[in-house]
């Protein structure tokens, strides 16, 4: 009786602590060779749990991923209201805390697993550079200032072709449409841009993602892309390509800026070319303003791209809150996590990508 009962202890025991343990170290390590990671996960594995996810979520007309973060909340919620509830009532002894520390370390060690096993792998991939054949390098005041002013004409010429006034209004649903025509094309031409069972959609969120700090992002869980209903809609061709990227295993912000780019800049509709001239325009001009803040180009911009700025301005301007900023930290904290030691300003390193891009193909 007693060697079948330290059986079950150790078997429990390996379930519970030294299998998930064991998982995480190889995770660690893997993560340390990035041309496996390319070549085996990202281009092999990670688009066929991509797909599976986005087929079995796509069909939805909302976010099931929104509702599983909302189900978790709910259940957090639920547990910090029995603890201090057992504490109030001075029901908590030594046994049953390290029954919920045990509980609680055990849950963020599978949390940790699945979200690396889904999709977080590819913070650890060679992407979009090493596919592309251009290289990263420490780039010069010059060359920022000439892409500066290569977007000064592509913006200015794009906002034209959209004619009057007042920008166009397109439904949500078509750009998310018309994003996922762009991915096809652009496959023909980059076979690793394959975008299958396009799954894009309106956050649930989308009245708090001001407060969240989000226009979109990509849920790992789900598979689901998604974007905020509550933005400027001359954003959201950008975005919509951005989130896109990262459901295709672009994990880190600036190859998911940049991967949006090529979708973005490929189309024939000049909304979305406009879209992320606009937004890339913004990058630059502000990597030269960090660079020296005397070598600025924005008197060259089109009297209605810099009425649009700042309409854009005025929007986040009222939407400015005290909680966003904290939102933005946490998440600065989260990308350095995950290899991206800027942060925040992770999403400005798309610069160096279109400055290599730039001086490999000559143009943008």
């Amino acid at each position: 009786m007693e060697i079948k009962s330290r059986k079950i202890f150790i078997k429990k025991y390996f379930r519970k602590w030294i299998f998930p343990l064991f998982l995480i170290t190889s995770i660690t390590i893997a993560k340390s060779f990035p041309s496996f990671i390319e070549a085996y996960y990202s281009l092999v594995v990670y688009p066929i749990i991509g797909e599976f996810l986005r087929t079995i979520t796509g069909w939805l007309p909302f976010t099931i991923g929104d509702i599983f973060y909302a189900i978790i909340i709910l259940r957090v919620v639920f547990w910090l209201f029995s603890f201090i509830k057992k504490v109030v009532k001075k029901q908590l002894n030594q046994q049953l805390l390290v029954k919920y520390l045990s509980s609680i370390i055990t849950t963020l060690f599978w949390v940790y697993i699945l979200f690396n096993a889904l999709w977080a792998f590819n913070y650890s991939r060679l992407g979009i550079a090493h596919q592309l054949k251009i290289e990263k390098s420490n780039y010069t005041k010059s060359q920022v200032e000439d892409l500066v002013c290569d977007l000064i004409d592509k913006v200015n010429a794009t906002r034209k072709e959209l004619g009057t006034d007042s920008l166009p209004n397109p439904n949500v649903k078509e750009i998310f449409k018309e994003t996922a025509l762009l991915y096809d094309g652009l496959s023909k031409q980059y076979s690793f841009l394959t975008y299958k069972a396009p799954t894009i959609k309106t956050s649930l969120y989308s009245g708090i993602s001001h407060y969240v700090g989000f226009t979109g992002y990509y849920n790992p869980f789900s598979g689901e892309a998604q974007l905020s209903g509550d933005i400027p809609r001359i954003l959201a061709p950008y975005v919509s390509c951005h989130e896109v990227a990262h459901q295709l295993g672009y994990a880190s912000e600036d190859e998911a800026n940049f991967v949006g780019y090529l979708a973005c800049s490929s189309s024939k509709n000049p909304y979305f070319r406009y879209s992320v001239y606009l937004d890339l325009y913004k990058y630059a001009s502000m990597e030269l303003f960090m660079m020296d803040f005397e070598a600025t180009h924005g008197w060259e911009l089109d009297s209605l791209v810099k009425k649009d700025l700042r309409d854009i301005r005025k929007f986040f301007a009222r939407k400015r809150n005290k909680v966003a900023p904290i939102m933005s930290q946490l998440y600065g904290q989260y990308l350095k996590a995950n290899q991206q030691i800027k942060g925040i300003e992770s999403y400005n390193e798309v610069v160096d990508l279109l400055i290599a891009y730039k001086k490999k193909n000559g143009k943008i």
